[in-house]
């Protein structure tokens, strides 16, 4: 069984450039509080490396 992470938009992506928004599209947080669960692979850490100033991880 793989490991999952919970991920959560703590922080809007409004004002920031193009490639975190989409970044965070990629993760499947599109609203404040939504709280999503991801395989805990490379590339979905990677991902939340580069937004971890907007996310929260439970």
């Amino acid at each position: 069984m793989e490991k999952v992470i919970k991920v959560t938009l703590v922080k809007s992506g409004i004002g920031l450039n193009k490639r975190i928004k989409e970044t965070l599209k990629g993760l499947g947080l599109t609203k404040l509080n939504k709280t999503v669960e991801l395989k805990n692979t490379q590339a979905i850490r990677g991902m939340i490396n580069k937004v971890s100033f907007l996310v929260r991880l439970s």
